[in-house]
């Protein structure tokens, strides 16, 4: 389908939330793509959907392990591109993927697991804070190691802070209300995990993106939360009563809880009360936005995913802050 000379691509972490439409995106942009499982996910029947699909699209799946230098090695010496997707619980161990990639010499292009905020411009707190400052020593530790690289930031996905009405049931707080942080004004960013697998597969071979930040901020997913509520208002023909949470209080409800409800709060704080998102210039001399970049992309707007996902709801921050709580 693609051309004979398209980088041949390695995902660490595939079958993972991001990963499998990364995986995706890849074998369909025409990259010649090479998964790394350990024995007991190829084993896992909670799995074998997601590998018949790598199957089906020419996936090279080759057996390995993080915590296995030899076989890091291995699978890198067959690629041209490493891009890690492991979960935030695994991000130290992404040291042994630099290690690998020194002793392999022939990788041009490494993709950190990000995907997230621009930890080189947050302001989290509490365990948020602890979460971007691992990922900020390890930008430092890649650029130090002279490691070709492309950070991507695509701040927030669909998938995951705009739950389905299938995890509904989490919530304690009627369904007619919502929770906002701050006064619900500050702009951030929501993406759909497909575009921003598609973005991040088109920069892989383009020197534009060779050390810099891929950016995915396009201008109709860049919503304030009001906005959000306003959408699923529209969408739904309904009207839902907004409860806002002053920034005192957030820091309070953040100190007081604990492990995940804290990190999640933090990492919304930073968005959409600090503005972590949308509060700084991507200049050239450090990034590029994508939507810019690859034009010809049509990416999914928010209001087209309220449109086709009719049980979604912007009610990610009621699983974190009860109405009662404030």
């Amino acid at each position: 389908m693609g051309k004979t000379n398209n980088s041949k691509i390695l995902i660490i972490g595939a079958t993972g939330f991001v990963g499998k439409f990364m995986v995706e995106a890849s074998a369909k942009a025409g990259h010649p793509t090479f998964a790394l499982f350990r024995d007991s996910t190829l084993s896992d029947p909670s799995k074998a959907s997601i590998i018949q699909t790598f199957k089906i699209l020419g996936v090279n799946l080759l057996l390995g392990d993080i915590h296995d230098h030899q076989s890091l090695v291995e699978a890198m010496k067959k690629v041209d591109v490493v891009i890690s997707i492991v979960s935030h619980r695994q991000l130290q161990d992404q040291y042994n993927i630099i290690s690998a990639i020194k002793e392999a010499g022939n990788i041009k292009r490494f993709f950190p697991s990000e995907f997230g905020n621009d930890v080189d411009r947050a302001h989290a707190v509490n365990e948020g804070h602890e979460l971007f400052d691992r990922k900020v020593k390890f930008r430092r530790t890649i650029e130090a190691e002279g490691i070709p690289h492309t950070f991507v930031v695509a701040n927030f996905f669909t998938g995951h802070f705009l739950p389905t009405l299938s995890e509904l049931h989490w919530i304690k707080t009627p369904l007619d209300k919502v929770v906002i942080l701050g006064d619900g004004k500050t702009k951030a960013v929501l993406n759909t995990e497909e575009d921003v697998a598609t973005y991040t597969i088109r920069s892989v071979d383009d020197p534009r993106t060779l050390n810099k930040i891929l950016y995915v901020r396009p201008p109709g997913n860049t919503l304030s939360y009001n906005d959000l509520v306003s959408l699923w208002e529209k969408h739904h023909s309904e009207t839902l009563k907004r409860v806002y949470v002053s920034e005192e209080k957030v820091l309070k409800h953040i100190e007081e809880s604990s492990y995940p409800i804290n990190m999640g709060l933090s990492i919304c704080h930073s968005a959409y009360v600090e503005g972590d998102h949308t509060n700084y210039e991507i200049k050239p001399s450090f990034g590029v936005e994508a939507s810019k970049l690859y034009p010809d992309v049509k990416y999914t707007t928010l209001d087209e995913f309220f449109r086709k996902n009719d049980a979604c709801t912007p009610f990610y921050l009621n699983q974190l802050i009860t109405v009662n709580d404030v």
